[in-house]
């Protein structure tokens, strides 16, 4: 679990990080290179991690077959969250199939990547980034979301 205690926000106990793949974590239906050493970083603060995928190229369980992960190819993400728990759920996307679940979960970052980001989910998200490392670091190095997030 990730705790972070941001002052004038909120304390957050992190347990669940939901990706989306494509825009995301991948480009082209391919993963960044990158990711795969972060996701196993993440893994070792104890948290689930989920992919969350319409799989518009096809190629996720590929992709992430030696990741500790688990992979949803699913259409309604938002309900995906909130049976997960909202109050200890991280979503990370860039897509308008991304803003239910984004106004779900307790942090929601929107990544503007390579392949961009509907401009709607930006103004969901507590936190923009401009590449996914830089998410991620911010679940890792957890300061830095207190800085971003505290009144």
């Amino acid at each position: 679990m990730i705790e972070i205690e941001i002052p004038g926000y909120q304390d957050i106990e992190i347990k669940n990080i939901v990706f989306d793949f494509n825009g995301t974590i991948a480009e082209d239906g391919i993963i960044i290179d990158e990711i795969k050493d972060k996701i196993n970083q993440l893994k070792k603060k104890d948290v689930n991690i989920y992919i969350l995928t319409a799989d518009t190229f096809g190629t996720v369980y590929k992709q992430c077959e030696h990741l500790p992960v688990k992979v949803q190819v699913i259409d309604d993400k938002k309900r995906f969250v909130e049976e997960l728990g909202i109050n200890h759920t991280v979503t990370i996307g860039n897509g308008q199939n991304d803003i239910e679940m984004m106004k779900k979960s307790v942090i929601s970052i929107v990544v503007i990547g390579k392949e961009g980001c509907y401009a709607k989910t930006l103004f969901e998200a507590d936190i923009v980034v401009n590449h996914i490392i830089d998410a991620i670091n911010l679940l890792l190095k957890s300061n830095r979301m207190k800085a971003t997030l505290r009144k």
